[in-house]
Order: structure tokens, then sequence, then C-alpha cells
């Protein structure tokens, strides 16, 4: 009993001293104390990108402490492009104090999965922001398009659907491209690594994803749900039917509606997925994480229809399209 309490005792001051060692060199390390670099940091750099030169420069003693801070503190989309002048002698905290805005002097600004940029660019507007220049930039986006991997697809005309959702602070005087920047820095940050790999593992575009992920965010709200969404929206694709979501023409008609009938069943648009086979021509929205890992994760299924009953929040799905319509009728729909 003794020796497994010595071991379980060794075992335990080993995992303290981990702990201490790593926040020290988070909050109490230095770089080479004899550096005084101007930084710069470039518009479209991410954090990571931002950490590593940071370490190259020997301004931080490892990147990995550096995004940690950052992380725990909710500065990941607060790093402003600019040139600043920093020490090594300085530490991490107070170089993220530098490059970051002041949470007392800005704009606290969240936007909803499944926004649209347009009801971005309204609330911008009505908290004194520049609303109208954000729009021009996501519907002209031509500075960013050579700043990211993922706008480079060659079909990507405009920003709606890589606008990652999520809570923002802007300096009252925050210029709309400093806006997008930390938009498009967040969406690169979340849909790096392993989520990046499947994508091309599965020969698919990020475009691809970002649509049929901005559909899902508009159809259904639970994670779980959203997977067997999606493995309905691949099926319907798979067997040469079209979406038929109502989503995509409420996108195109800029209303809220459930359910369209008559001649808006026949509009002709590319956001019609009654009427036409395959994705609509672009996002729908701005998919949050949760529509995007359905998109790439979506769950194997054999159903291929789903209706939603507003009253009881439930999902209800189908194996054919006769199953689907007495579950119509049943909940009243």
């Amino acid at each position: 009993m003794s020796k497994k309490i010595l071991v379980l005792s060794a075992a335990l001051l080993v995992v303290i001293t981990s702990v201490f060692y790593f926040r020290y060199r988070v909050y109490y390390s230095h770089g080479d104390k004899s550096k005084q670099v101007s930084f710069e940091i470039k518009k479209g750099e991410g954090n990571a990108e931002i950490a590593a030169n940071l370490e190259a420069a020997e301004l931080i003693s490892g990147k990995i402490y550096f995004y940690y801070y950052l992380r725990s503190h909710d500065l990941l989309s607060r790093i402003m492009p600019g040139d600043y002048n920093l020490s090594g002698s300085m530490t991490i905290p107070e170089i993220a104090a530098v490059i970051t805005e002041k949470r007392d002097d800005s704009i606290r600004v969240t936007f909803p999965e499944g926004w649209s940029s347009r009801k971005m660019a309204d609330k911008l507007n009505d908290l004194g922001l520049d609303g109208e220049g954000f729009l021009e930039i996501v519907e002209k986006p031509q500075e960013f398009s050579g700043q990211y991997g993922f706008l480079e697809e060659g079909k990507v005309s405009g920003l709606e659907g890589y606008l990652f959702p999520d809570t923002y602070f802007f300096k009252k005087n925050e210029t709309a491209e400093n806006i997008v920047s930390k938009m498009l820095n967040n969406f690169d940050e979340k849909l790096a690594g392993e989520l990046q790999m499947e994508i091309e593992r599965q020969g698919r575009s990020v475009r691809e994803i970002v649509i049929m992920a901005s559909i899902i965010e508009k159809e259904v709200m639970s994670a779980s749900d959203m997977k067997l969404v999606g493995g309905i929206f691949y099926n319907r694709l798979a067997a040469n039917m079209p979406l038929q979501s109502d989503a995509t023409l409420s996108y195109y008609f800029q209303d809220d509606k459930d359910q369209h009938q008559g001649e808006e069943l026949d509009a002709d648009t590319p956001y019609n997925t009654y009427r036409y086979k395959g994705l609509p021509s672009g996002p729908i929205g701005n998919p949050g994480e949760k529509a995007l890992v359905a998109a790439i994760y979506p769950e194997k299924t054999e159903f291929m229809y789903f209706l939603s009953d507003k009253n009881t929040k439930e999902t209800v799905f189908s194996r054919t399209f006769e199953e689907h319509v007495d579950n119509k009728k049943s909940h009243g729909l």
C-alpha cells in the first residue's frame, strides 16, 4: 500500500510541477532580452502564424504558450494588424496587451450562427460601426482574395459564408477592412488542421462545405440533428434529387418562412433548390462550427426526408416520401 501511495504521490508531483512550469512559461517567461524588434503583423495573418513569427523573432519562448494565452483570455479575434516595437524582455501578457485593442474602449459585437452578411452589416450600423463599408467589401472582396487559401478556389466572388459568427471586440473607429479581416482570420483558425485535411481527403472544396453548412445551419438546431440532416442532403445529392430546402428560398426572398408555396416554388433562381438540383450558387448565411462539422462529418443514414415541429422543437425523419407525408399530417404541418 505504501508503495502505491508513493507512486501516486510522485505522479501527482509531476503533474503539479508540469502545470506550474507551463503557467510560468505563459505568464513570466521572456524571449531573448537583447532583442528590440519592429514587429509587423500583416492583414490576413492568423494567430498561429503570428505566434510562429514571434517565436522566430525570439520575442517569446514558445508559440504554444502565446497561443494558449490568447485563447484563455478571449483574444484570438482581437489582434490588430500594424507595426509594433516589441522587446524580448516583455512577457507574453505584455506583448498581447500591445498587439490587441483594449477592451475598455471597444465595442462588443455578437453575430449569431447563420446570420447573413447583410444582417451583420445592419448590426454594425446600429452600433455606430461601418456596416456599409463592411458590406461593400463582402460583396467585392478583391483585396482579400489572395490572402486566404479558402478564397482562392476560383468561384468565390463574395465573402458570404466565410464570416465566422462569434463575439468580437472592435474599436469605435474600427475600419471595415479590419472587421472583415478579424472574421476571416477566425474562420481560418476554425477550419484548420484535421477539418481541412478531411475536406481534402473527401475530394470536396471548402466552398462546397460552406454552402452545405449554411443550409444545415438554417434547417435544424442541435448538433446531432445537423449531422443527420447533413446525411440526408448528401443522400439527395447522390440520388440526383433536388435538396428541396426552404432555407435557400428564404435567402433569395429575404423572408423567414418555414414553407414556400405556389409561384414561390417556381422562382427562377439558383437558390431555388426545389427547381434546380445540386447545391445553390453560394452560401445562404454564415455557419457556425457545429454546422461546419456536420457538413464535413455527416451521419450516414437511410433517411431521405425530415421535418421540424416548431411547437415541440422535434425533428422527425422519414425514409420514404409517403412516410414523410404521413408525418406532416400527424404533426399538423
